[in-house]
């Protein structure tokens, strides 16, 4: 049976940490929220440590670390992230560090992992950024997105300076070296979600107020731009911000959500690094902020925020997605974290 759970924001409903049950029939059942772990925007999971770090995206942002148990979660441990309105977490290869983007404040936190616990050790290393972009009502200051960690170096999409930051890591202390300016978007672009080829030396960087993907090549840590296409259909004049991005595991296919088309953008990748567009499909709800690809299942699961509901898609073997098979009202919804048993 797989297991999928949603995160919610209070604000539109939600109620907490909600399961979603697929049964041996191929229902999917939302069932009890999880109270304690509320307004959880973005987490990720340590098979290390068997801890899920989830984030509380209040104006004060919070970061809980939990653990399954038999009756349910249990929160082990509950941390500020030393800035506002945390969006985005990202644990390094050997689960040692944890990176957090305080999107309100532009700054990020490092914390180092307790190996014996798998907790994270307070005081984090903090690093503020500056800069501001032409749209003055989202870039009127440094907003960072997204942290990803590559080799030893963490890189930061800033969507309020157009940058993608990156740092020297030390993994033993948990510091961050000086601040480098790996990529520079164009003015007004706003870097949003950044993901690394898991085999090449490319990576994949949606910006969420052009609606644009961007192929980047990776040179001796710089980010070089090889293209850039739009996320939306050619005829789409409507406004729009690119949100969620992600790849399948062979890395050859690329997923991202709009939001105001309201659809999920299909693309190929080919080992020459080069993207095409396959296929837009409707999210089946409004404002599809985050999905989750369920490989074993075939299937796509995208949080749609406005509509508070959960569409589910067929992936075929090509990587297109079927039309919405269902619609499941979850209030509130999020974010998407696959069950990690």
């Amino acid at each position: 049976m797989s297991l999928v759970y949603v995160g919610t924001y209070a604000h539109n409903g939600g109620a907490g940490l909600y399961p979603l049950s697929r049964s041996t029939s191929g229902q999917w059942l939302v069932g009890t929220p999880y109270e304690d772990a509320q307004n959880a925007s973005f987490g990720t999971h340590s098979r290390r440590h068997e801890i899920t770090y989830l984030l509380d995206e209040q104006p004060h942002g919070a970061l809980g670390a939990y653990r399954a148990a038999p009756d349910g979660w249990r929160q082990v441990a509950r941390l500020a992230t030393r800035g506002d309105d945390p969006c985005y977490i990202a644990l390094n290869a050997d689960e040692t560090l944890l990176a957090v983007a305080n999107y309100g404040s532009g700054s990020i936190a490092l914390y180092r992992i307790d190996r014996a616990t798998g907790l994270p050790i307070e005081p984090p290393a903090i690093e503020q950024h500056d800069g501001s972009g032409p749209n003055q009502e989202r870039q009127e200051g440094p907003h960072a997105h997204c942290v990803c960690f590559r080799a030893d170096r963490l890189y930061v999409a800033d969507l309020g300076s157009d940058h993608i930051f990156a740092y020297a890591v030390d993994p033993v202390r948990g510091t961050l070296g000086k601040r480098e300016i790996a990529f520079t978007g164009f003015a007004g672009s706003g870097p949003r979600h950044l993901v690394f080829h898991p085999t090449l030396p490319r990576a994949l960087l949606v910006s969420e107020l052009a609606s644009t993907l961007t192929q980047l090549r990776i040179v001796e840590g710089q980010l070089i731009a090889e293209q850039t296409i739009s996320t939306l259909p050619d005829a789409f004049a409507g406004d729009n911000l690119a949100g969620h991005l992600a790849l399948n595991g062979a890395g050859d296919r690329v997923y991202v959500t709009n939001r105001g088309h309201d659809s999920i953008a299909v693309f190929a990748w080919a080992n020459d690094g080069m993207v095409k567009l396959r296929q837009h499909v409707s999210s089946g709800g409004a404002s599809p902020r985050a999905f989750v690809l369920l490989s074993e299942e075939a299937e796509l699961l995208v949080a749609n925020e406005e509509a508070g509901t959960v569409s589910v898609f067929d992936v075929s073997d090509d990587g297109r997605l079927s039309q919405v098979k269902t619609c499941i009202s979850v209030p509130g919804a999020a974010f998407l974290l696959e069950s990690p048993t």
